[in-house]
């Protein structure tokens, strides 16, 4: 269903058994896929790509200009993959530095309120609950969740199976399976008991908590704690995940302190 009330540019593509509430508005340069829903007031502007099955809700904007004073009108994107529920008054700007400007994943569920910056990257099977900052050109990984009003400063990148909690501010990159709290913000524990749910092993999580004890709980520096890391546990995948995560990143990561990072 199409409402008459909506305003669908003769340029936007929409896919198969899409459904389009009065007073939406599609702009030009857009590609809605097959099964969407665009509820009353929502706004899905040019640059703009949405996969299958998402259902935008009332007020939110997809593909708003991007806020960064280097955007100078140059082409930019927004892309959405499938499966995705984006709530209330959600904002997403495009992205202007890569080929999908800003990219969000498969599976997400982004809640009321939210604002996800220019050239971010949000994985796949995310949560972001009401009213999550996110600023330009972060990652999100895998099956994270962030709790409501995380703000997540620029160019952090975030690992998979992270849980952060409500109002936590990340100003650094955040290593993965882990739960982080509190401002500022403190290592709280591995993430086991979403872990325990998806179905990781007991040894997974064990190996998971031995290394980020070596990382937050000996008074040594990252770079110390990776080769500790390396010695201590055999090599496997969540051992390998966060080794080369810290080694990745330049060795810096949340809640270490500042005399604490590097060699």
């Amino acid at each position: 269903m199409i409402s008459p009330l909506a305003y669908i540019d003769p340029s936007a593509s929409i896919g198969k058994d899409v459904t389009i509430h009065p007073f939406a508005f599609i702009d030009h340069d857009v590609v809605i896929g097959d099964g969407c829903e665009i509820m009353p007031y929502a706004s899905v502007m040019h640059g703009t790509s949405l996969g299958k099955n998402c259902r935008v809700y009332q007020g939110a904007v997809i593909g708003a200009d991007p806020q960064d004073f280097r955007w100078k009108e140059q082409p930019s994107w927004c892309t959405i993959g499938d499966n995705n529920i984006i709530r209330e008054q959600v904002i997403i700007n495009r992205g202007f530095m890569k080929e999908k400007g800003t990219l969000i994943g498969d599976g997400c569920f982004i809640m009321a309120e939210t604002h996800i910056g220019h050239d971010s990257v949000v994985t796949g099977k995310c949560v972001l609950g009401n009213g999550v900052k996110i600023a330009g050109e972060v990652i999100i990984g895998k099956c994270t969740i962030l709790s409501s009003n995380v703000i997540v400063n620029e160019r952090s990148n975030i690992g998979k199976w992270v849980f952060i909690k409500g109002g936590t501010r990340i100003s650094n990159n955040v290593p993965p399976y882990v739960i982080m709290a509190h401002n500022p913000v403190a290592y709280y524990g591995v993430n086991a008991p979403i872990m325990t749910r998806k179905k990781f092993t007991d040894e997974d999580i064990d190996n998971a908590a031995k290394a980020y004890r070596h990382i937050y709980q000996t008074q040594t520096s990252v770079f110390n704690a990776i080769k500790r890391i390396e010695a201590d546990i055999a090599p496997c995948k969540i051992r390998d995940n966060i080794v080369n995560f810290v080694r990745e990143n330049n060795y810096r990561i949340a809640a270490i302190p500042v005399d604490l990072e590097g060699d």
